[in-house]
């Protein structure tokens, strides 16, 4: 229960600026520094990313 908690809290984070989601998620991994990328390209890349990332585990 307490997983799908902090997932849900990530996701939501990720809907305000998705590079926030994924640090919180992996650090300052690859997926990261992708994530910022994306998110600079356009909002909806990153946020696909940021949720794609999360909901992976």
């Amino acid at each position: 229960m307490e997983e799908k908690t902090a997932d849900f809290l990530r996701i939501v984070l990720s809907l305000i600026i998705p590079p926030v989601g994924v640090f919180f998620e992996v650090g300052l991994g690859l997926h990261f520094w992708l994530n910022i990328i994306l998110t600079l390209f356009g909002y909806l890349p990153g946020l696909l990313h940021a949720i794609w990332i999360i909901l992976k585990k």
